[in-house]
């Protein structure tokens, strides 16, 4: 009789998604040299050769990205329906990033490093068994003492009434223009001069010359709309805002960020953490991603030295509180939205704005900010929660 023993490869450390959480963390266990006798594998299905998204931040003066930005902007404008006005941000600046940029650097990086392994397959199980996680791919299996996982689930999000989900979805047009309609020098952070259909609903404008540069249909709302809204909406505004009919359009893109306060540590386990959108690392009141995903990356290796258990890395703060009062409100009523950031934008200054959102406010800073809001919004979202 022949028996056959089936011997899985061992890794310290697994990451699912090579996506911008998965990357920044394998390249921070990388470089890092405390992890430099620790096994990593990196697990995604694609091979990240396409430019399948843009990521867009705010960063005071130099960053770790500022090699591999396409674009950035010291100026922002902010348009609502009776209000318009145009802010210098400094000593922020308002950067983009292009997707395939990043995976190119990203991924040179990781592969010299010498314990870090990327393997192109698709992840289909992912079961803890307390000293150890299996990881199962189409093709073979893994096994590790730690996982990281970035695979995200939207159906959770509606299988739970406890959080409202909005979703930030839009789509966007890269278009080169015949002559010049364009002001290089600044971004349209939000333009609220739109018909809102009883939503919040802005266009986001990056310009990259005075010909060229990205036009966004963008909504914070629960359902997202046929693909041709976006567009016929899109058509529009470059027509009678940037008065212009002659022009190309150069590439596409789409997205959906889910906007919730929904509880996404709850399927964390002792030896599994899901990180990115997966993690709940969005910023819930705004879809912000990138930046958010930057700082959470170095939280996460400070804590693995700590060798606790993955399911005691999140907690919830105040800013988690007031996303959630945002998104109550939105979620009763999505057209307040316009009102909201109008206001936002009228009583406080871009830099204090951006200061809150990346939670590094005191609590003098947080109730300027508040105080800017309609109260009697936040009052009620305040006192349906607490009763």
């Amino acid at each position: 009789m022949i028996f056959f023993i089936f011997v899985q490869k061992y890794y310290d450390y697994i990451i699912i998604g090579a996506g911008a959480s998965g990357l920044m963390l394998a390249n921070a266990l990388g470089t890092d040299p405390y992890f430099k006798d620790k096994t990593v594998l990196l697990i995604d299905k694609d091979a990240k050769k396409t430019n399948d998204r843009t990521w867009c931040f705010w960063e005071k003066n130099e960053g770790d990205f500022d090699t591999i930005i396409a674009k950035s902007w010291s100026q922002i404008d902010f348009y609502s329906k009776d209000y318009g006005v145009n802010h210098k941000i400094a000593p922020y600046k308002y950067k983009m990033l292009r997707g395939l940029d990043f995976y190119n650097n990203f991924l040179d990086k990781i592969q010299s490093y010498e314990n870090i392994t990327f393997l192109q397959d698709m992840v289909t199980g992912v079961v803890d068994h307390n000293n150890y996680v299996d990881v199962t791919t189409q093709s073979e299996g893994f096994r590790a003492t730690r996982v990281f996982n970035s695979i995200f689930n939207y159906k959770l999000l509606h299988q739970q009434t406890k959080y409202p989900v909005l979703q930030q979805h839009f789509i966007g047009w890269f278009i080169k223009s015949d002559k010049p309609i364009f002001n290089p020098e600044n971004a349209t952070f939000m333009d609220f001069s739109i018909p809102q259909k009883a939503n919040t609903r802005f266009m986001y404008v990056l310009p990259f010359s005075e010909t060229e540069g990205l036009v966004e249909y963008t909504l914070f709302s629960a359902e997202t709309l046929d693909e041709q809204e976006y567009e016929d909406a899109i058509k529009k505004y470059i027509k009678e805002n940037l008065k212009s009919i002659d022009y190309e359009i150069v590439e596409k893109e789409k997205g959906n960020i889910p906007m919730t306060c929904y509880n996404f540590s709850a399927k964390n386990s002792e030896n599994i953490l899901h990180i990115g959108v997966a993690g709940g690392w969005a910023k819930a009141s705004t879809g912000y991603t990138f930046m958010n995903t930057n700082r959470k990356t170095k939280e996460l290796v400070a804590f693995l030295k700590k060798d606790k258990p993955l399911s005691s890395f999140s907690h919830k703060d105040r800013y988690w509180y007031y996303d959630l009062l945002l998104l109550d409100i939105l979620y009763k009523d999505n057209s307040k939205g316009r009102r909201i950031f109008e206001s936002l934008f009228r009583g406080s200054s871009p830099q204090l704005i951006f200061k809150f959102l990346d939670e590094e406010t005191n609590i003098r800073e947080d109730l300027k900010i508040i105080s800017s809001c309609p109260k009697s919004f936040f009052i009620k979202a305040l006192f349906n929660r607490l009763f």
